[in-house]
């Protein structure tokens, strides 16, 4: 197909992916001005912040990873227009994610009592505690929030859990001033007080949300069809066949890059200081551009389900295109700017021009990153995640440390080499996922094309592009 072609699969990818961006870019902005009010207390108090957060959000990815395997059941249900199969997958989801949400609130409580052993400064180790338990406190009610987010993706509406994240960021930011400070007449709870700020936003976040699922119809008329016995182990096993691949391919990138971050951290606190601005930039770009890879899930799963293979495939590689994009558009941004962007977080002059080579190298990494993510979130459209686990546990592991610390150390690349090291295990990445994709997917056609009385019918899922 020419990229002409493409554009209906654009288009549709981008109603879908919008909100979910608008999502993302407003946490990254919620985190930054919890950043900056606690900072304005001290540097111990933010200190303390940083370690507890370090600590939650292991639990956080592996959280919403798990959540995060309902999507793909309920699309492809969905394309077929079997409204009880979606009605029974969220079901199954529901005490799936409950169970989860209070072993993984135990074991988070029970890490926090180590925290003392973890060589912390007393001071900051005092500030952790008070954060850290508050927000672990909000666990289950962030996790059933996940569960009707990610319900609700699976069934194409990404646009109210933009608007229910707008409007809880906003009060999280509220709640912040009035609570970290004193203000409006409210004790002066410092750190604890951003921790309660976070836990009332979720409570409240995940209520609005369940409210929805009983009471707007688009929702509702799912849990009308759900069957009296709709939870069953069979069913279960199924989604945490998914759920549980999800969890941990994303603990592998997100600990890879941590130890990215400790291999710079022993070349000393300026390389440190620099990683920190590089890698800044790069959450701030990607999580914009997941919203790409939420619209691949679910697009994928729609018309996978709707038995439309080619355009399963055809929404899959527009969702690469579009996060590519995306992802070309900061790092030219970012290699104009890369003498500039240092300066905005830092005066100090041997941090500057370490952060500005980083961010040269960033530029290059974004691409592959933007392959990878949207080739990994179509092939979990397709159900397809056992295969995708042992690329990463390669990409991240195989490839990205040791290439990390032999061009970092061995070589004496510096922190230049460690992100060099990341590079290419997102290359690595990129292509076995592309590849496996394409792969994967003609296959499916092909067995599609052997099928003399298949036909290519629907009542729910979104028309194909030769509809439009």
């Amino acid at each position: 197909m020419t990229l002409r072609e493409y554009i209906p699969f654009y288009r549709r990818n981008l109603k879908i992916a919008l909100p979910v961006m608008v999502t993302q870019a407003g946490q990254v902005l919620v985190q930054l001005a919890d950043n900056i009010m606690v900072g304005h207390l001290g540097a111990a108090q933010l200190a303390g912040v940083s370690f507890a957060n370090a600590i939650i959000m292991i639990g956080l990815v592996f959280s919403i990873g798990f959540a995060q395997g309902v999507t793909p059941v309920v699309g492809q249900h969905f394309g077929k227009g079997d409204g009880r199969a979606v009605a029974v997958a969220l079901s199954n989801s529901a005490v799936l994610n409950a169970i989860m949400a209070v072993v993984l609130t135990a074991v988070m409580i029970a890490v926090g009592a180590f925290m003392d052993r973890m060589g912390q400064d007393p001071e900051v180790l005092r500030y952790a505690r008070q954060y850290y338990f508050i927000i672990i406190a909000g666990f289950i009610p962030m996790i059933a929030f996940f569960n009707v987010r990610f319900f609700s993706e699976g069934i194409g509406n990404t646009r109210n859990e933009m608007w229910i994240t707008i409007g809880t960021n906003t009060l999280n930011i509220f709640l912040n001033w009035v609570l970290i400070y004193g203000n409006l007449g409210a004790p002066r709870l410092g750190v604890a007080g951003a921790a309660w700020a976070t836990f009332i936003s979720r409570v409240l976040g995940a209520i609005v949300f369940l409210i929805i699922l009983f009471r707007v119809e688009e929702y509702r008329k799912f849990v009308r069809l759900t069957p009296r016995h709709a939870v069953h182990l069979r069913e279960m096993l199924h989604q945490l066949k998914l759920s549980l691949p999800i969890s941990l391919q994303n603990l592998l990138e997100v600990t890879a890059f941590s130890f990215a971050a400790i291999m710079v951290g022993w070349m000393g606190k300026y390389q440190l200081a620099a990683h920190q601005i590089a890698h800044s930039l790069s959450s701030l770009s990607f999580m914009i551009a997941t919203g790409i890879g939420a619209a691949a899930t679910i697009r994928v799963s729609h018309q996978f389900g709707a038995g439309r293979r080619k355009d399963a495939y055809h929404a899959g590689i527009a969702a690469v295109h579009m996060a590519v994009a995306i992802m070309v558009f900061f790092g030219i941004l970012f290699v104009s700017l890369h003498g500039i962007i240092p300066r905005m977080y830092t005066e100090e002059p041997a941090v500057i021009p370490i952060a500005g080579r980083l961010i040269i190298i960033l530029s290059l990494f974004q691409i592959f990153d933007a392959v990878q993510m949207a080739s990994r979130s179509s092939l979990l459209g397709l159900k397809d995640i056992n295969t995708p686990l042992i690329f990463s546990a390669i990409s991240y592991y195989g490839v990205c440390l040791p290439s990390a610390y032999l061009l970092g150390f061995t070589l004496g690349l510096g922190p230049e080499g460690v992100w060099t090291g990341l590079l290419l295990g997102l290359a690595t990445a990129a292509v076995l996922f592309n590849v496996r994709f394409r792969t994967v997917c003609r296959r499916y056609i092909g067995q599609q094309n052997r099928e003399p009385d298949y036909r290519e019918n629907s009542l729910q899922a979104p028309p194909s592009h030769s509809e439009e």
